[in-house]
Formats: structure tokens, sequence, C-alpha cells
């Protein structure tokens, strides 16, 4: 049951009836200052229809949302409003304050307002004790939390909650290394007695603008080294999928959060991305996103030089060796490049196995593809959601249309599904492209969806290569008994990141970051932490 809580200071969640979807979940009706909201609880079910009140102050799912600035709800400057819709089904899942320059506007300058004021002095204490309040406060909503993400872009929310730890760790980690930021006291050899040491200060406003395929965890990324260095925020979601982080901030004003230390503007990247972006008294960008945006924001950020961390996009090799656990290797192949439906930067989607494999090994990644429960995120044996959005669908469907017309072979999949109950959605099957040389598009270009392009090859010499011809250098993986090919691959390869006989496994001790056109600075780990701290060198003539 969801407690009575009011995190926006009016008046308190009251439930008011429950009653059951057509997905089988049960729904709670809540009010808060005249409009309706739906609390969903994922493991709980019943076999009636979907029964939502009607009446003239409810607006939608999830009500209308707002912009939080300085501390409190309101409505855009401009009145405008836009569209959260389920991309499994099309159906409307809130409508939510539109920010552009106006509101990032006042946000910046309330982020400004609080880095030089009451926030300047809060201590190393009170900022973990916030961020270990917020993490218990989002362990006890995580399955809110995730069944927002899976309705507003569609993931599956089985693989969600049996990951369930994974976000409250990732806050206990930035409270854990607060009291861990310091300096060094320095030798030096300059003339008479002079004391040098440094300090380490936060670098102030930080700009955050996160995309739409992991919203629980690219906000606590943002948001979190914020809060554990001192600096202060504006976050900007994706428009595609704004709810998860203002939920996120409700939670984090329920935790305490001082006015206008984080600020939150759902909006459109040409309007408040850009501003944002631009804006000269934000002194760091922090984005995640394709490195098409990425160039815009470093081209921008030169009015006051801001410091930059870019995660951006990838197109990573995923490799196959003959003497390979092969029934790890289908399992991890296919899921480097089809889970989440392909909508993720470190995706293998180039799949390199050794020439004597091929044909057996690319069957089997397309078998194990077919097999795949494809469906409505929120149903729990679902494997494969949609794709985000109409614009996704068109995206990932024209570059199946581009590899066929290139003269690669599809042996699974290379077409949207559009019967029964995925006929309103963004659904594409599970697809694999054999007869591919990495001259291709297919092979070059970072599709966001679930379409592996697989590559034959006969020597060490051959895959490295071949590896590093890309623009991008984010992922990778090498799947090997052999830990000689192991150790000589992950040397070789231009990438952040190394997986060895596993994918996309991730611990917020350990950096990610790419290389190349897939960006610079790091999440997680103490890398990421420098990238928000400015070094101060103070020298003290002591006679």
């Amino acid at each position: 049951m969801v407690r009575p809580i009011s995190p926006l200071g009016g008046p308190a969640l009251v439930p008011m009836a429950a009653s059951c979807d057509s997905s089988g979940l049960t729904v709670f009706f809540l009010l808060r200052a005249g409009c309706e909201h739906r609390i969903v609880e994922p493991h709980k079910a019943c076999g009636v229809n979907r029964n939502i009140a009607n009446g003239e102050n409810r607006m939608s799912v999830l009500g209308g949302r707002q912009l939080l600035i300085d501390g409190k709800w309101r409505d855009s400057v401009s009145g405008k409003v836009f569209e959260s819709r389920n991309p499994a089904t099309g159906e409307l899942l809130a409508t939510v304050a539109e920010g552009d320059a106006a509101d990032i506007d006042l946000a910046v300058a309330a982020a400004r307002r609080a880095f030089e004021g009451p926030w300047s002095k809060a201590k190393p204490y009170d900022r973990q004790r916030l961020l270990l309040k917020f993490a218990d406060l989002v362990e006890q909503h995580i399955e809110e939390l995730v069944t927002l993400d899976t309705l507003d872009m569609g993931a599956p929310i089985a693989g969600a909650l049996a990951n369930r730890q994974r976000v409250p760790s990732m806050i206990r980690y930035y409270a854990g290394v607060v009291n861990h930021l310091y300096g060094e006291t320095l030798p030096n050899s300059a003339a008479g007695e002079i004391f040098t040491y440094t300090t380490k200060e936060p670098v102030g406003v930080v700009g955050a603008i996160i995309p739409w395929n992991g919203p629980i965890g690219t906000t606590i990324w943002k948001i979190c080294p914020v809060l554990a260095t001192g600096c202060t925020a504006v976050l900007k979601p994706a428009e595609e999928t704004p709810l998860t982080a203002l939920r996120l901030g409700e939670l984090l004003l329920e935790a305490g959060l001082p006015d206008g230390v984080i600020n939150i503007v759902p909006g459109f990247g040409a309007t408040a991305g850009a501003s944002l972006a631009a804006h000269m008294d934000v002194d760091k960008i922090a984005f995640t996103g394709s490195h098409f945006t990425g160039q815009k924001i470093v081209q921008v950020s030169a009015g006051n030089l801001k410091r930059l961390s870019l995660e951006l996009g990838g197109k990573s090799p995923d490799i196959v060796f003959a003497d390979a656990d092969l029934d790890a290797a289908v399992a991890g192949a296919s899921m480097a490049a089809f889970a989440n439906c392909g909508q993720i930067c470190t995706a293998g989607t180039r799949l390199f196995v050794e020439r004597k494999i091929y044909d057996e090994f690319t069957a089997r990644v397309a078998e194990f593809g077919r097999s795949l429960r494809i469906g409505n995120g929120i149903d729990l044996t679902t494997q494969i959601g949609p794709l985000v959005s109409q614009k996704q669908l068109d995206r990932v469907t024209g570059y199946m249309a581009i590899g066929k017309q290139e003269g690669a072979r599809t042996v699974s999949g290379g077409e949207r599904l559009t019967e029964g109950i995925l006929a309103n959605g963004f659904f594409v099957q599970p697809t694999v492209f054999v007869d591919v040389h990495n001259e291709m598009r297919i092979a070059r270009e970072e599709i966001f969806g679930p379409v592996i392009s697989a590559i034959p090859f006969d020597d060490i010499d051959e895959v490295i290569k071949g590896a590093n011809a890309t623009q991008f250098g984010l992922g990778s993986g090498v799947w090997t008994r052999d830990v000689g090919k192991a150790h000589r691959l992950s040397k070789a390869i231009r990438a952040g990141v190394v997986w060895v006989n596993c994918y996309n496994v991730s611990d917020p001790a350990v950096p990610f970051g790419g290389y190349k056109m897939s960006g610079y600075g790091r999440e997680s780990g103490r890398q990421q932490l420098d990238d928000y701290l400015n070094v101060k060198s103070v020298w003290i003539k002591t006679a």
C-alpha cells in the first residue's frame, strides 16, 4: 500500500479506491490537489477491465506533472505541456509541463543561489545523511519507480525487479565517498619556507541532460555526484521519459533536499536542452546521449568554457572465439544486443565470430532471439519490450531495410511486429544479419535497436583491426577460454570497457565511459567525482 505522504507540500496522498486494469495490475487511485494519480503494485493481479474514474479534474493516468524549481513544483512559464505515452500501447500516461529557455533561466538562478548560499555551508555529514535518506526512500519505492520506467519507456519490469538493489546501492556508494574528497600536502622546491597543499572544491552549477533508455539509472548517475561533491544542478530528463526523474524529485524533497540544490526541468532538447548547454551561468554539463548532440554541446559550451563529461554512443564489438564456452557465449552475445530492445549505448551489435564456428553460432543466436518473449514490459513474462517511440521505430526499421539493400542477409527478424496486442506498440523482432562486412552502414552506424551485424574473422590480428575500425569506443566483449587471448584483446581494443566472458556488468565503484566519439569523462568510480571538483593549490610562506 502507498503511504499517505506529501513530498510536494500539498494535500497528502489518500487511497480512494482499488481497481484492476487490463494488464493485471492492482491500481490505487489517489488524490492530490484535485488530480487523479495511479500507483501500480506490479505483483498483484486480477482479471477485470480497467476502471478509471471520470471527472473534469482527472487529467490522465498520472495527472499533470510540473517542473521542480527552487524546491517548489510549478507550471512552465509558457504554460505549455506535452504528453508522455506508453510505447507498448500508445495510451496516455501523463501531461507534463514543458520547460524552455525561461524555465531554464529560473532553474539555473535557483541552483546558483543554493550553491552560493546555505548549501555551500553544508558539512560532508549533511550531504551523506541526505544521500542515505534518499537511498532508503528509493529502496522503499523501487517497485513504483521501475513500474514508471516500464510504463514510460517499455523496459521489461521483470529484469528491473530482479535487479532491484542496484539503484539503492548506487546511491549508497556516493554517500560513502562523501568523506573521501580530499586534497594533498605536497613538497616543493621553492626558495624559503613555504607550505603547499591542495583542496578539492565543487565545480559549481551542473547542467545534467539524460537520455530515455534508462531513466532511473541515468538520473541517479547525474544527481548523486552533484550531491556528494557539494555542487547544485539543473536536470533535463528526456522528453520521451520524464516521469521517473520527476518522481525521484519528490523523493529527494521528502529526504530533506534544500531548495534549489536539484532542479528538474522536463522539455525538449532543441529548447530546454540547448538553453541549458549554452547557459553562461552553468559551470559544467554532464550529458548522456548521441554523439551528434554531444558535438553540439561541445560547440555551445565554448561561451564560458564549461567543463564537460560526455557519455555518448557506441557500436561495440563482441568477439567470439571457437574455444569459448559456446553455450554461455550464445546467451551472452544475444542479450548483449537484444536487452532493452537494443536501446543500450554499449550494445554488442557488431558480433565478430571466428569463421570455423560462424554458421553454427549465428544460427544459435538467431534461434535464441526467436525464443524471447516479446510484449508489454509490464507483463512479468516479457523479455523484450517495445522501442521507445515512433521515431525510434522508424529509425530501426529503416536500418533493417538498409541492411537488406546493402546485401546483408537476415537469418532471423528484420520486421516490425503488428499482430494482436502488439499492434498499437513499437515492437520489432530481434534481428540477426549475416554476410556483413565492416564497411556496411549497419556495421558502422549506431542503430539503437535489437539488430546484430555478424562478421566472420580468421585470426586474432584481423579481429583486433576490425574491432577498432569504428569511430566509437564505448564497450566491447571477448568470449574465450584462453587467458592469453583475453589479455591481448583487453589491451588492444580501443574502448573504455572490455568485458571478458560476460557483458554489461557494472558496479558503482568501477568507472564507465568511452574513447573516441563515445565521449570523455566517466560515470561511476572516483574518476567520475573528479569531474565535479576543482583542484585549488595553496602556498603559505611560513618564515
